[in-house]
């Protein structure tokens, strides 16, 4: 059965928040993966499973200009502030000290709600499917 999955921008508007996401990649020693066996993906998961922190699958930020089908990608249910302890578990695990990513393969990224209002006219009903009959 399709699943939908909702762009990390519309989640974004939904929380009316700043929102943190991950990306994941290929191998850059030019191993050709698939998100499936990205093993970084799966021990982040594992960890968020671990300590109860929420997180569920997304698109990136919406872009009627490119289509393209779905890269792994996932939304953290974690409020992105420097204080939040649950914040501070979760940077303290994927970054390092000098702010760089622990592990290999993945990005992690804060979305701020600014810049997700910029695509708000995408909420509008029939949006997506009024772009889908012009593509």
């Amino acid at each position: 059965m399709p699943t939908v999955l909702e762009h990390i921008d519309a989640i974004a508007r939904q929380k009316q928040r700043d929102v943190l996401y991950l990306t994941f990649f290929d191998d850059p020693q030019g191993k050709r993966s698939v998100w499936t066996e990205n093993q970084t993906r799966a021990q982040v998961i594992q960890w968020l499973d671990a300590h109860d922190i929420g997180w569920r699958e997304c698109g990136e930020i919406s872009n009627p200009n490119v289509m393209r089908g779905y890269r792994g990608s996932i939304y953290v249910d974690v409020c992105y502030d420097a204080g939040d302890p649950v914040y501070q578990q979760l940077a303290a695990f994927l970054d390092l000290p000098d702010g760089n990513v622990r592990l290999p393969n993945m990005r992690f990224w804060a979305l701020s709600l600014d810049v997700a209002m910029t695509n708000a006219h995408h909420d509008e009903p029939g949006f997506w499917e009024r772009w889908a009959e012009d593509f």
